[in-house]
């Protein structure tokens, strides 16, 4: 190959590059908000995979659309191109730089996957913090313990320390909060879009969980899994508040006495049934109401 050759395809490939790293970078602002320290790991790995990905399809169009403008057959030539059999160093770099780069992303996605501290259900989870800058934070503040029932179709929550139920999620800035999750009909999937975390819950089995919220906000929390016909309308607010207004929260929260919550399922269902139309399909009814000391 011609060092012309070489000087031009290297030129190429760092304008490639570099387009490929601001698209990856642009790929920041597709997302949520970064309102877990889990959700800053791994949109470091996803813009990576954007970058990368960028790179591969803008390479492989590229020199598609090269041939295909410059390179043509003339109309009555079908001779075969050039044979490229044999060609041990094209046959090195196309097989050393994919080999290179799969390690690459399967050791950059272990280590976010370790750093987030995600372990199997069952297993209890150690306080390691997933961000350099939270570790000092978890190392001297105290857990969140939650436990989280997830059943068709509503999310109730419960704070062992104070005995108190809600329908929403509350959770202190900055403090690593450990969740019991359970279900008692079907697989549920915790997730929480702008944390970038999601767990599924088995049925009849404890899961432990953990995340470390960084944002205050209010967030929605989704079922993940089709877990029957009113799986959509099982969602619940995350607010996420600075440790005062989380106390404040709790012991207002404990004085109140438990109540029936408004349930959507609940409600399409008891309509549903009021109908003389007579519909085509069985359902599920949903579970009663929860009884808790807090509902939005």
């Amino acid at each position: 190959m011609k060092p012309k050759t070489v000087i031009s395809l290297g030129i190429m490939a760092i304008a490639l590059a570099v387009l490929s790293y601001f698209v990856g970078q642009w790929s920041y602002s597709w997302l949520p908000p970064q309102a877990s320290a889990e959700s800053i790991l791994v949109d470091k790995l996803f813009s990576t995979l954007v970058a990368i990905g960028t790179f591969i399809l803008l390479g492989v169009t590229g020199v598609i659309t090269f041939s295909i403008l410059f390179h043509r057959a003339g109309r009555y030539d079908t001779s075969d191109g050039p044979p490229i059999e044999g060609n041990t160093t094209v046959e090195i770099v196309w097989t050393v730089i994919p080999f290179l780069t799969v390690i690459y992303l399967a050791y950059f996605s272990y280590q976010t996957y370790q750093a987030m501290n995600i372990q199997a259900p069952g297993h209890m989870h150690g306080a390691i913090d997933p961000v350099e800058k939270m570790a000092d934070t978890s190392a001297t503040t105290p857990m969140t313990n939650i436990e989280v029932e997830g059943k068709q179709w509503a999310w109730t929550f419960r704070y062992p320390e104070k005995n108190v139920t809600s329908t929403e999620l509350h959770l202190p800035v900055d403090q690593r909060a450990h969740f019991v999750l359970r279900s008692p009909d079907v697989i549920h999937g915790f997730y929480i879009p702008a944390f970038r975390v999601k767990q599924d819950i088995i049925p009849f089995e404890d899961t432990d969980f953990e995340f470390t919220p960084i944002r205050e906000g209010k967030y929605r929390l989704r079922d993940s899994m089709f877990s029957g016909t009113y799986f959509a309308a099982m969602q619940a607010d995350v607010v996420v508040e600075s440790q005062e207004e989380f106390q404040d929260w709790l012991n207002n929260a404990a004085r109140q006495t438990p109540t029936p919550a408004p349930n959507q399922a609940a409600s399409e269902y008891a309509r549903r049934q009021q109908k003389d139309e007579q519909f085509g399909w069985k359902t599920v009814p949903p579970a009663p109401a929860p009884m808790v000391n807090f509902h939005s």
